[in-house]
């Protein structure tokens, strides 16, 4: 992962919800690559992987139960020009791998099914720096992180028939429907089980995002089991505002200097800027 976990959160994943941490060697892994590590662990060892932004609205385990393939992804759907900008490049891929081809399919890194010791890092080699932070060797043709070289490397195996890759509707992005999956159909047992992602649909309050319903139930089933729960959550929620604002702010800041360094590079090489309409 990129950047540290709240302070805290990891001991009160143990004490109160019988969280067992992963034995990794604690570092800088850059942006996703940590998700890459337990296929390199004990073999045969099942897994399941999920980004910080998901909630599971059902058994979602029982999904995985009846695959006998060792890896279940999402049956995501995307454009070739999505794919391309989302995944990885195929085509400028071919510069240096001859054997590059249209993958068969793609899936969101922020949850998948896997098995440990069907591959190694020896799979990934030729495009992962193994170092800490982990580095792509072609950034050009990936999207940043783990999710494009993953993509790459399932769809290599799949292709040769060396890995066998089960396809399913797993996840439900609330940009494109939340129908279903309320906070009442998920409290009553009646939601199909799916793992909702909120991936880039990030708000300063969890009630303004869409399926914020859902998200409310569960924060407040997460501090149910704490001593003061209830102020916690409010503590939760203000620490989550002033979190999401300074990440704009941030945001705010990097673009505008970027900005300034493109004009100050134009200006420097004599060429001229037109102003933007307002």
């Amino acid at each position: 992962m990129s950047g540290c976990l709240q302070r805290g959160l990891a001991d009160e994943l143990q004490q109160y919800w019988d969280v067992i941490a992963a034995n990794f060697p604690r570092d800088d892994y850059g942006w996703g690559f940590v998700k890459l590590e337990p296929l390199f662990g004990s073999p045969g060892e099942k897994f399941l992987v999920l980004d910080s932004d998901t909630v599971l609205t059902g058994r979602v385990l029982d999904v995985w139960s009846d695959s006998r393939a060792p890896f279940l992804v999402d049956d995501e759907k995307q454009s070739d020009a999505e794919t391309k900008r989302l995944y990885y490049d195929w085509e400028k891929l071919r510069m240096i791998d001859r054997c590059a081809r249209p993958p068969r399919f793609v899936f969101n890194s922020g949850q998948w099914f896997g098995t440990a010791g069907v591959l190694t890092r020896a799979d990934f080699a030729p495009w992962v720096e193994w170092t800490m932070p982990r580095k792509l060797r072609h950034p050009q043709h990936f999207m940043p992180g783990d999710q494009g070289i993953l993509n790459c490397v399932f769809n290599r195996k799949a292709a040769r028939e060396e890995l066998q890759v089960e396809r399913r509707q797993i996840m439900r992005w609330p940009g494109h429907s939340m129908e279903g999956l309320d906070a009442e159909a998920v409290s009553r047992g009646d939601a199909v089980p799916r793992i909702v992602h909120w991936a880039g649909l990030k708000k300063a309050r969890l009630r303004n995002m869409v399926g914020g319903d859902l998200l409310t139930f569960f924060e407040r089933a997460y501090y149910r089991r704490f001593p003061a729960g209830g102020a916690r959550l409010i503590l939760a929620g203000c620490r989550h505002t002033l979190s999401h604002r300074q990440r704009e702010a941030g945001l705010r800041v990097k673009l505008t200097s970027r900005k300034y360094a493109t004009v100050g590079k134009v200006s420097s090489l004599g060429g001229e800027t037109v102003p933007a309409e307002k």
